[in-house]
């Protein structure tokens, strides 16, 4: 997550999917999901985030920009899938092709074991960030 804001300027904040209220998405002009795939699904936390805060901001967030970062143990789309379809709700509008890093792990012990996100994969999330940041300010999305 923190790749993605390093380059950002003050506008920008980074909140944990568990502390993330209506109140927060709803003054945010712009939003960067940022989760792993676990099963196949986006993480746990980030399901729960949009359960409490999907039915208070229905109607409220129309055509503010998203994009998403999704780390993944082989392909990312079943999280990515599920992000895309609950925001298509709010009619939030994708700025950003997905962004989805593969940590290539398949095996048990490659899944049960520590990972590190590439040097080249946390540049993607900091130039995705920084494209977040600049079209908003900018006015672009």
């Amino acid at each position: 997550m923190g790749a993605a804001e390093d380059d950002a300027e003050s506008c920008v904040r980074l909140i944990h999917a568990s502390a993330v209220e209506a109140p927060l998405l709803l003054a945010a002009a712009g939003y960067l999901f940022i989760c792993p795939e676990n099963l196949g699904s986006m993480s746990g936390i980030m399901k729960d985030m949009f359960d409490r805060t999907y039915y208070p901001l229905l109607g409220q967030v129309e055509g503010r920009p998203y994009a998403t970062a999704i780390a993944a143990g082989s392909d990312g789309r079943g999280g990515e899938a599920q992000i895309d379809r609950i925001v298509t709700g709010w009619r939030l509008r994708r700025v950003a092709q997905p962004l989805i890093v593969g940590m290539d792990a398949q095996s048990p012990a490659k899944i049960l074991a520590p990972k590190t996100v590439p040097e080249a994969a946390l540049a993607h999330c900091r130039e995705l960030g920084a494209a977040m940041m600049s079209g908003v300010m900018l006015g672009i999305f």
